[in-house]
């Protein structure tokens, strides 16, 4: 799978940048921005490239017949956006339970303009006591890549601020479509 991914990324003209230490084995990898279907394709490749396997978060209307196929086998986990259903805490009982697991959530949590991001990620990380690792897709310079280890303190507007902050240098598929700008 490795080589497969790693041909895919040469021949749609992608790299990986700093990769994640291999000694991470548990953390919420945070996807932003977020606001193509080509996030998915491309980040699945540079993470298969790099001999990871995550479990992601994705609304419930993809794991559909025949894309949940797909969905499932690379990790996915539905998410049912219409019903409260304490996912930041089944979220943390995985992140307890596991000796390894990386958990990736979309921020943003919709490709769509979002005004506020979501917090589920941040809560996540602080009831498991796992790092958050900033994962990056850069369309402008068709680099994808993880930022430093970042580890949160309790504040969550000061962190979330710190978190944007590490986005803005990134491109969006869709820059109008970025809560970030």
């Amino acid at each position: 799978m490795k080589w497969l991914c790693r041909l895919y990324l040469k021949l749609i003209g992608w790299t990986v940048g700093s990769q994640l230490d291999p000694s991470i084995k548990k953390c919420v990898l945070v996807a932003a921005p977020h606001t193509s279907n080509w996030d998915y394709p491309i980040a699945m490749a540079i993470l298969y490239s790099c001999g990871m396997r995550i479990r992601f978060l994705a609304k419930k209307s993809l794991f559909n017949f025949p894309l949940g196929i797909l969905m499932r086998a690379t990790g996915g986990i539905p998410v049912d956006r219409s019903k409260h259903t304490n996912m930041v805490d089944a979220m943390i009982n995985s992140l307890r339970k596991n000796d390894e697991l990386i958990l990736l959530i979309p921020a943003e949590g919709t490709r769509s303009y979002v005004k506020e991001w979501k917090s589920g990620f941040y809560h996540t990380a602080i009831g498991a006591g796992v790092p958050i690792v900033l994962g990056y897709l850069d369309y402008g310079k068709k680099v994808a890549g993880f930022g430093d280890l970042f580890y949160p303190t309790g504040d969550y507007q000061k962190d979330l601020l710190s978190i944007q902050n590490f986005y803005r240098q990134f491109t969006a598929k869709y820059p109008e479509k970025s809560s970030l700008n």
